[in-house]
């Protein structure tokens, strides 16, 4: 059974940084591509960015180009997601998602695996 956990999540002053991790289990991320989406009240869940299984290739949305990483522990199957530079417009619940092999467009209804999520706030 495939099993996606977060954490890391809280809350930040605009300009601040988190760390989000994503334990994965039942499977392995040589084999499946992560995802990040974000749900903000009221509003679609959307992708932020993606780690693709068989080479590590990312993905981003465009407002977190540089200023979001994401990168992958195979051997700890973990997931991470580095923010920095956190706006206001980026508080949301933050979900990791899972699906086989490539992330393609990383829409959320291309992933079939979904962790609870984790709440970031950004305000001052």
């Amino acid at each position: 059974q495939l099993q996606l956990v977060e954490s890391g999540g809280g809350s930040v002053q605009p300009g601040g940084s988190l760390r989000l991790s994503c334990a994965v289990s039942g499977f392995t991320l040589d084999r499946y591509a992560i995802g990040w989406f974000r749900q903000a009240p009221g509003k679609e869940r959307e992708g932020v960015s993606c780690v693709s299984a068989n080479d590590g290739s990312t993905y981003y949305k465009n407002s977190v180009k540089g200023r979001f990483t994401i990168s992958r522990d195979v051997a700890k199957n973990t997931v991470y997601l580095q923010m920095n530079s956190l706006k206001p417009e980026d508080t949301a619940v933050y979900y990791c998602a899972a699906r086989e092999m490539l992330c393609w467009e990383f829409r959320a209804a291309d992933f079939p695996s979904w962790g609870r999520g984790t709440q970031v706030t950004v305000s001052s």
